[in-house]
C-alpha cells in the first residue's frame, strides 16, 4: 500500500484551482468536474459532492489539519499572498519560532489551514 493523495473540500473548485496555481504553482492533472487532481497529490473536492458522499456537514477552519509548504523567502511570499488575495484570513503573520524557522499561517478561501515555513 502507498499514500497517493490529500483531498481538501472547497466550495468553488475553479476559484480554488486558481488560488493553488497562483500561490504554489499547482497544475491540473485530471479534472472530473467536481473533483480535480492537481500536481504533487493535492485533490480538490467540491463541497456539495463531499456532503452527499459523507452525509455530514463540512466544518471550515476546524484546525485539525494543515497543508505545509516550505519557502526560503517568506517575506516575498507573504507580499504575493496579500497582493493577490487581500482578503486572506491569517492565523499568524510571519513569525520566527525558537528553533529559528519563520512561518506564516493562513486559511485558503474555504477555511483549509495552510502553513508556509522556511526550510528546516
Amino acid at each position: 500500500m502507498r499514500f497517493r493523495n490529500f483531498l481538501i473540500v472547497v466550495k468553488d473548485i475553479e476559484k480554488s484551482k486558481q488560488f493553488y496555481h497562483d500561490l504554489f504553482g499547482f497544475e491540473v492533472l485530471v479534472d472530473f468536474g467536481g473533483n480535480m487532481i492537481l500536481t504533487d497529490g493535492l485533490v480538490l473536492q467540491e463541497e456539495k459532492y463531499w456532503k452527499e458522499f459523507l452525509q455530514r456537514d463540512v466544518i471550515p477552519e476546524n484546525n485539525s489539519s494543515e497543508l505545509y509548504f516550505e519557502e526560503s523567502d517568506i517575506e516575498a511570499f507573504t507580499e504575493k499572498l496579500e497582493r493577490l488575495y487581500p482578503d486572506t484570513k491569517f492565523v499568524n503573520r510571519p513569525m520566527t519560532h525558537s528553533w529559528g524557522q519563520t512561518v506564516v499561517r493562513f486559511y485558503d478561501p474555504d477555511g483549509n489551514l495552510i502553513e508556509v515555513g522556511t526550510p528546516v
